[in-house]
This record gives C-alpha cells, sequence and structure tokens, in this order.
C-alpha cells in the first residue's frame, strides 16, 4: 500500500495574502504527476509564469512560451520528481540528482526548437540558456528545482510555499541539498524563507533580466 503525503493549508495563508488568517484548514495530498498529466502541468507552468520577466524576454511570444514549457516539462517527467496536489492547484518539477533536464535525443532537438520559436533570437536564447547551465553547481550532488507554480485562481493563499517545505521535508529525508534559480527577483525573499541562499547571479543577454542561483544546504 502506498502512503501519499499531506499539507496542511492554514496557518500560513496570512503568510502570502494580505486576508486575515482564519481557523480553516485546507489538506491536500501531494502526489507525483505521470507523463499523462504534462497538460495539466504546462496548464499551471504557463499561468504561473505568464508574466516572469527572464522567460517573457526569452519568449515574448506566450505561445512559443507554452511550446517550451512542454518541452522542459516533458525532460522532467522521465523522473517520478514532478509533484502536484491533488487538484493541481500547485506543481514543483524536479530533477533528482544524477538526472538530467532533457534526454540525449531531446538536446540535439533543442537548436531547432530555438530556431521555431524565436527565430533570429535564438543565438540570444541559446546563450542565456548556456549561463543558466554554466552558473549551475556541478560538485556536488543535489536536488534541482527547476519550475515551482501556482494555477491563477489559487495564488495568494501560501499553496506554492506549502508544496515547497514537503517537497524540502523529502529532500531533508534523504539528507540532500538542493537548488534553484530565481528567475524574478520578486521572488528570492520567498526562497531565503525555507533555506535557500544566494550563491551566483547572471544576465540575460544585451543587459537583459537578472536571474540567481540559489543553494540549500543539506539539513
Amino acid at each position: 500500500m502506498v502512503s501519499h503525503p499531506s499539507i496542511a493549508i492554514g496557518s500560513i495563508e496570512a503568510e502570502h495574502s494580505r486576508l486575515p488568517a482564519t481557523t480553516t484548514t485546507t489538506i491536500l495530498t501531494v502526489t507525483p504527476a505521470v507523463p499523462a498529466d504534462a497538460a495539466l502541468v504546462v496548464d499551471v507552468i504557463g499561468a504561473a509564469f505568464r508574466n516572469d520577466p527572464t522567460w517573457s524576454w526569452a519568449f515574448p511570444d506566450p505561445a512559443a512560451r507554452i511550446r517550451w514549457w512542454e518541452f522542459c516539462i516533458d525532460g522532467a517527467l522521465r523522473y517520478p520528481w514532478t509533484l502536484k496536489t491533488d487538484g493541481f492547484e500547485t506543481v514543483s518539477v524536479w530533477i533528482p540528482p544524477s538526472g538530467t533536464e532533457f534526454s540525449r535525443e531531446a538536446e540535439k532537438k533543442l537548436p531547432g526548437l530555438l530556431k521555431e520559436l524565436v527565430g533570429s533570437r535564438a543565438s540570444e536564447v541559446a546563450e542565456l540558456l548556456r549561463r543558466f547551465d554554466e552558473a549551475h553547481p556541478r560538485n556536488e550532488s543535489h536536488y534541482y528545482l527547476s519550475l515551482l507554480g501556482v494555477r491563477g485562481e489559487h495564488r495568494g493563499h501560501g499553496l506554492g510555499m506549502a508544496l515547497l517545505r514537503e517537497n524540502l521535508a523529502r529532500i531533508d529525508a534523504e539528507r540532500m541539498p538542493a537548488y534553484l534559480e530565481s528567475s524574478n527577483p520578486g521572488n528570492n525573499h520567498r526562497y531565503e524563507s525555507v533555506g535557500f541562499v544566494p550563491v551566483v547571479s547572471f544576465r540575460a543577454p544585451g543587459d537583459g533580466p537578472v536571474v540567481t542561483g540559489m543553494w540549500r544546504e543539506s539539513r
């Protein structure tokens, strides 16, 4: 019999909402997404990153950005570490230690995909991706949080951070560190609140948006 972890939402609502805290507690079950869930995961991530400064710079066309998320999430779903609440209110996309964001076959398709999605800007976006890769720590095995998002109508109630805390509890049980890139500086303090520390930063080409790499030690 498989036991699925749950997270309680209620006491944390006041952290990320201006609404007064209530005594109501909602229990949400956290389970791994499977390949058949890909479209639902893309819907959540697409909505959550609609106004993200870095990814809006990379893919100004919303339809192209969705295609990019499809490509990324297809790679992540090779592992059981895309985690979601029972109603897809919020999802997190992790790459486990020794995993890769894309298969070798997908990496071969990447140049052509960028050309298709952004045309003459393909080299600029490829350079941004190279900077992501260059900044990524390689000297210690770790979990990598690729994406974290909350469906629009569920924002402001602490769901995303609650899911992240639940995920980090799993990782702490393995005594493993974690790494993420914050593509929106406005979110840095949220990640710092759960133990991530800024360790590197870089810009998109042409004095573009700033990305912050953040590390969390094993516990």
